[in-house]
């Protein structure tokens, strides 16, 4: 995930001032809150969450080639 540096947020900003991550999220869709200037959580608007939590087909596909080629050694004697 790409973190556009205009959206990043201390917690301290954070709970003083939480109307500017919202007006962050309504500006450019997310933003990131860092806890010890670390990216911690990540904000985005609710009608979006779908689109965040669904993994994209080539992402599944990727990972189960990987898996497979892992995991050749005992796939093959499991078919027998």
């Amino acid at each position: 995930m790409t973190i556009n540096s205009e959206t990043l947020v201390s917690i301290t900003e954070a709970n003083q001032n939480f109307s500017k991550v919202a007006r962050l999220v309504d500006e450019h869709g997310s933003a990131v809150i860092l806890k010890n200037n670390v990216p911690r959580y990540l904000i985005i608007e609710f009608g979006k969450a779908e689109e965040y939590t669904t993994a994209a087909d080539q992402d599944v596909q990727y990972v189960s080639r990987k898996i497979m080629a892992q995991n050749k050694d005992a796939y093959e004697v499991l078919s027998h």
